[in-house]
């Protein structure tokens, strides 16, 4: 069990760097070659609503990549529309323009195709919510313990610390 929290960790690493791998073949076999995996994990993220960058940035799981430069990018490529607030000059305020939402319903498509594939390949929707639970229940935990090191660390704790949910990503 010690090492069952690292293995978990590096599994969601390696799944996470696969499924940039299979968005890039997409793009590739869709000959959309002005956007990375990077970049269209980041539109999927945002889907077709308004956000802050700050925002985008708790949703997602940008591991090596820098959110500025890539939605820099997706702005300069017009994926992706950027604006200050109204209200606060220092908020910047992003949605995916016309062109993002084309290409998120091809994505979406392809996402349907890979959900046949896995149901075809024995992966049914109870392994997935199953998967899913868990991952949110660790992911749950890890924030737990960064909130209360004390709490969980002391040996008169009464048992461990409530759980928070992560809030849901769309």
């Amino acid at each position: 069990m010690a090492r069952r929290y690292v293995g978990i960790v590096s599994l969601a690493e390696r799944l996470h760097r696969r499924s940039l791998d299979l968005l890039a073949s997409e793009l590739t076999q869709r000959r959309i070659a002005d956007i990375n995996a990077t970049q269209a994990m980041i539109l999927i993220q945002m889907g077709p609503e308004e956000m802050t960058v700050s925002e985008l940035m708790l949703r997602g799981c940008y591991l090596g990549s820098n959110v500025s430069y890539n939605l820099k990018k997706l702005t300069q490529t017009g994926y992706v529309a950027q604006h200050r607030s109204k209200h606060d000059r220092r908020i910047v305020n992003v949605s995916v323009s016309k062109k993002g939402l084309q290409l998120l319903a091809q994505l979406d498509e392809f996402y349907a195709r890979l959900d046949e594939e896995m149901v075809r390949a024995g992966v049914n929707a109870g392994l997935i919510s199953s998967c899913e639970a868990g991952l949110a229940r660790l992911d749950a935990f890890s924030l737990n313990r960064l909130s209360n090191p004390l709490l969980v660390e002391r040996s008169e704790a009464p048992g461990p610390a409530p759980l928070r949910r992560p809030a849901q990503v769309a």
